[in-house]
């Protein structure tokens, strides 16, 4: 699903406004060539009237195109990031773009002082994932007019930059409602995200909303950090258990969390799902291969990069992309919940 469109004004725009010729708006813009100082104040009252932003990957393009694109990460990790790629990279290859990758771990010099090796000065545009470049950075990048699409996180506050993502939270309330309603499990861990992925926080909103719709009192004690990653989830599941906590169901926020989940379950000897029902999320290549096979929410990842791509190709050729693009998730079924079905 897609919302409403980014437009920004182009350079036609103005040279209409201005009754010009868009070559004579490229002449005042770039300050080439001469222009009588009568037409150029029109055209800079055009361009402040009309908040045009002349687009930074357009004028580098104008004299010497890239034909790349570029991806920034925070991290890449886990069995997710590389149906991801697969999608982007099969994306910029369609369109004829070359694929640039960053990825960085997080730090305060990350954070303050890095000097960002992808950028206008050798891509036509980035894709970024979720929290990947500090705000001020997507600030300066779109105050310059240059393309950038986000990837399972919402631009910050009076920024239309657009972003790919995919429904959440009525998927964790599926998921949740299925547990207490089809195998009576009241227990439930739910293992989060990273505090900053967006798509963590709608997950555990579903989760919280299906607990209040079957009136379970939430426990905090049951909310614990699966950190998107197999170790971490490893280590906080067999914590709760050492501690003796009462759950007889985990919600993992994703499938690498629900691997590791897994793990501590069956090396401290519990049994999947007779003793803690498990259910995952993203449907990872791997999750119909667990032993028992994972249940989970399908999301189309590499479809979310091929449209990330087609998105910011658009930005980058027209000025113009869809604000918001929501692609579809689908409830699968398995042994892991309970349920003697293979899908």
């Amino acid at each position: 699903m897609s919302e409403r469109r980014v437009r920004r004004a182009t350079i036609a725009d103005v040279a209409g406004l201005a009754g010009v010729s868009t070559a004579t708006v490229s002449r005042v813009i770039n300050h080439a060539g001469t222009v009588a100082p009568e037409t150029a104040r029109h055209v800079r009252a055009a361009i402040e009237t009309l908040d045009y932003r002349p687009h930074a990957a357009a004028q580098v393009l104008a004299r010497n195109r890239t034909n790349t694109i570029g991806l920034v990460f925070p991290e890449i990790s886990g069995y997710y990031f590389a149906s991801l790629l697969r999608g982007i990279a099969g994306g910029a290859g369609t369109y004829g773009y070359d694929l640039l990758i960053y990825s960085a771990q997080e730090s305060a010099t990350y954070r303050t002082a890095f000097q960002y090796p992808v950028g206008e000065q050798n891509t036509d545009g980035l894709l970024v994932f979720t929290d990947g470049l500090p705000e001020g950075e997507l600030r300066r990048l779109h105050a310059r007019g240059f393309p950038v699409v986000l990837i399972h996180w919402s631009p910050p506050a009076g920024l239309e930059i657009p972003s790919v993502t995919t429904e959440n939270k009525a998927s964790a309330y599926r998921l949740v409602d299925h547990l207490i309603g089809v195998h009576g499990r009241r227990r439930i861990v739910f293992l989060a995200g990273p505090e900053e992925h967006e798509d963590s926080h709608w997950r555990e909103k579903g989760y919280r909303q299906a607990l209040e719709a079957h009136r379970i009192p939430i426990d905090g004690a049951l909310i614990a950090a699966g950190g998107s990653d197999r170790e971490v989830a490893r280590a906080t599941v067999a914590r709760l258990l050492r501690d003796g906590l009462d759950f007889d169901a985990i919600f993992a926020g994703d499938d690498d969390s629900a691997t590791g989940a897994l793990t501590a379950l069956l090396e401290a000897g519990r049994r999947v799902p007779e003793d803690v029902a498990l259910v995952g999320f993203d449907d990872i290549d791997i999750a119909q291969h667990l032993n028992p096979p994972l249940t989970t929410v399908r999301v189309p990842v590499e479809q979310i990069g091929r449209e990330a791509v087609g998105q910011l190709v658009h930005l980058i050729r027209t000025g113009e992309a869809d604000l918001l693009t929501l692609l579809p998730t689908q409830l699968v079924i398995r042994r892991s919940c309970g349920c003697n079905v293979v899908h």
